[in-house]
C-alpha cells in the first residue's frame, strides 16, 4: 500500500531556475576566496606548507612531513592533489596554483548535490499528490525544480563559506563525501549511464575518503548505503527488478571492504573519539559550543531538514529520507566524537540541503514568506555593515568603525581596488534586483523561497572577500611577521627553528622566503627563532651560551603569538658555563 505524499505541487511551481543565473550564483560564490589572497592561519596554511614539500622532494609521498616532523593531517589525497598543481603549473605562484584542484573540488561539490538531489527527487515515493484532473508536476520538472532548490540551500549554508575555500582535507573529504551521496542516490536507475556513472563515483568517492583521512566515515556511508539498498528490496515488484538491487549491493559492499583493507595497508586508520562528559561545568559548556555551532553552522537547512522528517515521517524508510538522514546522522556522529567538530560537520552540508529541499512542496505561504523577509533583514544588515566599515577603512569617516579596525589590526594600511569595488558594486546591484524580483507578482516556483538566502549568502561572501580582503589578508596571514623575521637576518644565512608549529614554519618558508633547519646540537645556523611559549624548554635543544637574544617580533593582530630571534656568537669556552641560559646574551 501506498504511503500518502504530504508535497501538493502543480507543473506552475516547477519551471525550472533559468541556468544562466544558477551558474552565475555558483561563479559568484565559487571564485571569491581562492583568487586574490595568501594562505591564511592555520590549516590552509599548513597544508600548503606540506604541499610544497611534497612537490620539492623534500619529503615521502606516503608520510608527508614538514621539515622532518609528522604533519598536522591525516591525509594523503589533498596534499598530493595540491603538490601535483605546483609541479603542473610551475609558471603560476605555488599558493595560487594548490588551489587549483580545490576550486574543482568545491564545484564537484555543488554539481554531485545537485545529481544527488535530483535523483533523489525521481524516486516513487518523492512524487506529489497526483491531481483528481490533471496538472501536477511532472517527475522530471519536479526532480530539476527540487535539485535547484537543493543546490541553492547548500549554498545559503553559513558554515560552507569559509572552509569550502581553504586548501585543506576538509573540503577533499566534502567533496568526495558529496560524490558518495550522487552515487547512492543515483543507483537505483537503471539505464546504461546510471550503471558506470554511480559505480565510478562510488569507487572514487569511498577511496578519496579514507585517503582524506575520513576512512571511517567512508566505512560507515559505505555499510549504511548497504542496508538502505537492502530495503528496497522488499519493495522489488519482482526477481527482475531484484537482480540490480543485488548487483549494487554487492559492489558496494566490495567497495567498502577494499576501502577498509587500503586503509589498513596505508595505516590510515586512527580512532581518537572523544565524547564530551555531563559531569562538570567545561562538559556542558562544549555541549553548549556544540548546539551553538550547529545551530549557525548549518543555517538555514537544519529547520527545514526537521519540518521534512516531520512532514514526510511516514516515509522515513523511502530513499529520498533515509539516504541524506543517514549522510546527515554520520557527519553528526563524527562532529560529536573529533576534535574538529566544524570541519566534520561541513560533511553533514549536502545532504541537510537534499532534506531541506524536500521541505519546500510542503511549506505554507505564511512560512515562505517569514524565512523571505528574515533573510532580506540580515543580509542587507550584514551587507551595510561590509560596506560601512570599507567606507570607514578608506575615508577614516566614521571615526569609530575606522578607529576599531586600527585597533584590531596595527599596522594595516589600506589599499582600494577597482575591480574589487565594481564587483562589490555589481554583486549589491544584483542583490537589489533579486530583492524587487523576489517580492514582485511572478508565478510561484518551488525553489523561490531558497533564492534570497543564496543570494544574500553570496553577497555577503562575495564582499567580503573583494571589500574587506585587504584587511582580512593582514589580520589572517603570518605574512608581517614572517617579513619582520626576514629584515633581521641575512637571506643567504640557513635559520634554526623550535616550538613553531606547521603553518608558522610553512609562512617563513612562502613569505620569508628562508632557509629553515630544526633547531639540535647538529645544526649550525647563524640564526634561531623560537616560539615564545617554548622558550622555557629551548636548553633542551640548544646550547644556549653559543645564543645571543635580537628581539620579540609579534604578529601585529593576535598578542600571544610571538617569536624569539637570537644570533649566534662566538665565546670563550671558559665562559661558556658562566652565560644566562635563557633568554641568551644581549647581541652587541
Amino acid at each position: 500500500m501506498n504511503k500518502p505524499s504530504p508535497a501538493i505541487i502543480a507543473q506552475s511551481a516547477v519551471r525550472r531556475l533559468p541556468r544562466l543565473a544558477l551558474l552565475l550564483f555558483c561563479l559568484a560564490y565559487v571564485l571569491p576566496g581562492f583568487l586574490g589572497r595568501g594562505p591564511w592561519k592555520n590549516a590552509d596554511l599548513a597544508a600548503f606548507g606540506e604541499m610544497r614539500a611534497l612537490a620539492g622532494g623534500q619529503t615521502s609521498w606516503l608520510h608527508p612531513q614538514l621539515l622532518g616532523q609528522s604533519g598536522q593531517f591525516e591525509a594523503l589525497a589533498p596534499l598530493w592533489m595540491g603538490a601535483l598543481a605546483i609541479k603542473l603549473f610551475p609558471f603560476l605562484d605555488p599558493a595560487l596554483a594548490v588551489r587549483i584542484p580545490f576550486v574543482l573540488l568545491l564545484t564537484l561539490t555543488l554539481l554531485a548535490t545537485w545529481y544527488a538531489i535530483y535523483y533523489l527527487a525521481r524516486s516513487p515515493q518523492a512524487q506529489p499528490v497526483a491531481f483528481a484532473f490533471g496538472g501536477e508536476a511532472d517527475p522530471v520538472d519536479y526532480a530539476r525544480a527540487i535539485a535547484d532548490a537543493g543546490l541553492l540551500a547548500l549554498i545559503a549554508s553559513l558554515g560552507l563559506a569559509q572552509l569550502s575555500h581553504e586548501t585543506t582535507p576538509a573540503l577533499a573529504q566534502l567533496g568526495f563525501t558529496a560524490l558518495v551521496f550522487y552515487a547512492m542516490a543515483a543507483s537505483a536507475f537503471r539505464n546504461a549511464y546510471a550503471v558506470i556513472g554511480p559505480a565510478l563515483g562510488l569507487a572514487v568517492g569511498l577511496a578519496g575518503l579514507a585517503l582524506s583521512g575520513a576512512p571511517t566515515v567512508a566505512a560507515l556511508l559505505g555499510t549504511g548505503s548497504i542496508l538502505i539498498a537492502l530495503n528496497n528490496l522488499q519493495k522489488a515488484s519482482s526477481e527482475k527488478n531484484q537482480a540490480p538491487v543485488w548487483r549494487w549491493v554487492l559492489l558496494t559492499s566490495a567497495l567498502t571492504i577494499g576501502v577498509a583493507a587500503l586503509s589498513h595497508v596505508l595505516d590510515l586508520w586512527r580512532w581518537r573519539i572523544e565524547i564530551p562528559g555531563l559531569d562538570t561545568s567545561a562538559d556542558r559548556k562544549e555541549w553548549r559550543s556544540l548546539a551553538r555551532l550547529l545551530i549557525w553552522f548549518t543555517w538555514p537547512t537544519w529547520p527545514l531538514a526537521a519540518w521534512t522528517l516531520y512532514r514526510w515521517r511516514r516515509h522515513l524508510t523511502s530513499r529520498h529520507v533515509a539516504l541524506p538522514l543517514w549522510f546527515a546522522l554520520v557527519a553528526l556522529a563524527a562532529t560529536v566524537t573529533t576534535i574538529a567538530s566544524d570541519r566534520s560537520l561541513l560533511l553533514s552540508l549536502p545532504p541537510l540541503a537534499a532534506l531541506a529541499a524536500f521541505a519546500l512542496p510542503t511549506l505554507k505561504r505564511s512560512v515562505a514568506s517569514l524565512i523571505d523577509w528574515f533573510t532580506l533583514i540580515f543580509f542587507t544588515g550584514c551587507a551595510f555593515i561590509i560596506w560601512v566599515i570599507w567606507i570607514a577603512m578608506q575615508t577614516g569617516m566614521p571615526r569609530q568603525p575606522a578607529a576599531n579596525v586600527a585597533k584590531l589590526a596595527p599596522g594595516f594600511e589600506p589599499s582600494f581596488s577597482w575591480l574589487a569595488f565594481f564587483a562589490a558594486v555589481l554583486a549589491t546591484l544584483a542583490w537589489a534586483w533579486l530583492v524587487k524580483w523576489r517580492a514582485g507578482r511572478q508565478r510561484a516556483a518551488v525553489w523561490k523561497s531558497m533564492v534570497l538566502p543564496a543570494g544574500g549568502a553570496t553577497l555577503c561572501w562575495l564582499l567580503l572577500m573583494t571589500l574587506w580582503l585587504p584587511l582580512l589578508d593582514y589580520a589572517r596571514s603570518y605574512a608581517p611577521l614572517s617579513r619582520q623575521v626576514a629584515a633581521r637576518v641575512d637571506p643567504k644565512s640557513c635559520v634554526e627553528v623550535y616550538g613553531l608549529n606547521s603553518a608558522q614554519v610553512a609562512a617563513f618558508q612562502y613569505h620569508g622566503r628562508l632557509d629553515l633547519r630544526q633547531a639540535g646540537i647538529k645544526a649550525s645556523c647563524p640564526y634561531l627563532v623560537v616560539d615564545t611559549e617554548s622558550q622555557a624548554t629551548l636548553s633542551n635543544a640548544v646550547d644556549m651560551p653559543e645564543w645571543a637574544y635580537l628581539a620579540t617580533l609579534r604578529r601585529p593582530t593576535d598578542k600571544n603569538e610571538n617569536v624569539a630571534l637570537y644570533k649566534r656568537v662566538s665565546i670563550p669556552a671558559a665562559d661558556s658555563t658562566a652565560a644566562p641560559a635563557r633568554p641568551g646574551r644581549q647581541a652587541p
